[in-house]
């Protein structure tokens, strides 16, 4: 009994990282997404955007493989304290990210949308959009590798500056559907991207706050900083 001990700790410890390695690959393919959904915008490329919608599924197999590790290692290891916040914090960041996935195929499928008609509506704003969102998932990824909750709190903090950069597409959005009516569809497909950029700054800042309970203990009970004020398209 007294050498087994060791060895009990060293295998889930081992499972711990590989349960981290997995939610990290999961973070780069949601990147990836996210990166490949705005090239898609930018160059109107339908069939990049059909492979966005068609690699949506590996995103949803990485959260089911990450449920059942962790449902694995409660049942078997009955984890507490920190190690136990580790596992609930890889079912949540699983869980965002596989949302964050959905947002990205969304956009790409809005775009492709947007290809198909005739109308040349756009939206100069949405790749500042999308780079700040890109952004902030790099940098919560981060945090969380590091277990950096000051960096987690510090995103969590600038929140409203997507926001803010959503209310202002979304009000240009509406001055251009009054001025050109008949572009009516390609104006809603505009407003539906930058609802679901913004929803993956959300996601994002919703890993912010697990990653600074998973580091802290503590969980973020001040109101999150907001901007938007604009009316959800998405509901």
């Amino acid at each position: 009994m007294k050498t087994s001990a060791p060895h009990i700790v060293s295998a889930f410890e081992d499972a711990l990282k590989r349960m981290k390695s997995a939610i990290v690959q999961m973070a780069g393919a949601a990147e990836t997404q996210i990166d490949q959904a705005l090239t898609c915008l930018a160059q109107r490329n339908p069939d990049l955007a059909r492979e966005i919608v068609e690699s949506d599924a590996r995103l949803d197999t990485f959260e089911h493989d990450i449920e059942a590790h962790c449902m694995r290692l409660l049942a078997l290891r009955q984890p507490v304290a920190d190690d136990l916040r580790e596992v609930v914090a890889a079912l949540k960041i699983a869980g965002n990210l596989e949302r964050i996935g959905d947002h990205a195929a969304n956009t790409a499928k809005r775009a492709v949308a947007i290809f198909s008609l005739a109308e040349a509506a756009s939206l100069p704003g949405l790749p500042q959009l999308g780079r700040l969102v890109r952004e902030r998932l790099s940098a919560v990824v981060d945090a969380y590798v590091d277990s950096d909750s000051e960096a987690a709190l510090r995103i969590w903090r600038t929140d409203d500056e997507v926001d803010a950069l959503y209310t202002s597409l979304v009000a240009e959005v509406e001055r251009s559907a009054l001025a050109a009516p008949d572009q009516f569809m390609a104006h809603v497909h505009l407003m539906m991207i930058a609802k679901n950029l913004e929803r993956i700054g959300d996601h994002a800042t919703n890993i912010a706050e697990v990653v600074y309970f998973v580091s802290t203990g503590q969980t973020l009970l001040d109101e999150r900083p907001k901007a938007d004020h604009s009316y959800d398209p998405v509901g």
